[in-house]
């Protein structure tokens, strides 16, 4: 509230928010969170992508040993 003096007495000038502020703060809030949260899921997806890639490549590398040592077997039945 804001109080002046004229020649004609005090004025006063009661000051209110519609609470637009407010409302946006609000929207943004939920703006950032719902951000956060697709972040968040965006980058257990890709470690778990990465996972998956990480032992299909162990399982080759096992099954190319397993390759490689019949190879060796068999060549030494050969000699």
């Amino acid at each position: 509230m804001v109080e002046t003096e004229t020649a004609t007495g005090p004025v006063i000038v009661e000051r209110r928010s519609s609470g637009g502020g407010l409302l946006i703060g609000l929207v943004l809030l939920i703006a950032v969170i719902v951000g956060a949260v697709y972040l968040i899921n965006q980058n257990n997806r890709e470690n778990i992508k990465t996972n998956a890639v990480t032992s299909a490549a162990e399982s080759v590398g096992d099954a190319a040993k397993d390759v490689g040592g019949a190879a060796k077997d068999a060549a030494k039945k050969i000699d």
